[in-house]
């Protein structure tokens, strides 16, 4: 049986960690955090596949999370999807430039979360595949 792809949620609105982690639950491991420092930490521990990042947190915003994220060599290459209350493009902009994956508004739906964390876990893949057989060539 394969294992299940893990999948960080880092938000502070429980409502949100409980409608994430309902339709994602079947098919994905879920951790949570609903503090950013100690996101980092969980991170670091548990090398999720994916991360969802609300911006607005009351102890670090999302911005400075992911660029804490970045800033480290075990976890800067998990992609990060910051799902946002934020509708703006000045904030969405922002987050792509500090290297997220992609930016989802919230109120999210379902669908497009799991389409665009799909993806996400496909261009992970398909980015191992190419390394693995640039290193053969080599």
């Amino acid at each position: 049986m394969e294992k299940l792809k893990k999948i960080l949620v880092i938000d502070d609105e429980k409502m949100n960690i409980i409608a994430l982690a309902h339709f994602l639950k079947p098919e994905y491991d879920i951790i949570i955090s609903t503090e950013s420092a100690a996101a980092l930490e969980i991170a670091e521990k548990h090398l999720p596949d994916i991360i969802l990042l609300d911006i607005i947190m009351p102890d670090m915003d999302g911005f400075d999370v992911i660029a804490k994220l970045k800033e480290s060599e075990k976890v800067k290459d998990i992609p990060v999807i910051f799902i946002s209350g934020l509708n703006n493009e000045a904030s969405e902009e922002k987050g792509i430039a500090l290297g997220a994956a992609d930016y989802i508004i919230k109120p999210f739906n379902k669908i497009q979360v799991k389409t665009r964390i799909e993806t996400q876990l496909k261009l992970q893949n398909y980015k191992r595949i190419i390394e693995e057989l640039t290193a053969q060539i080599k």
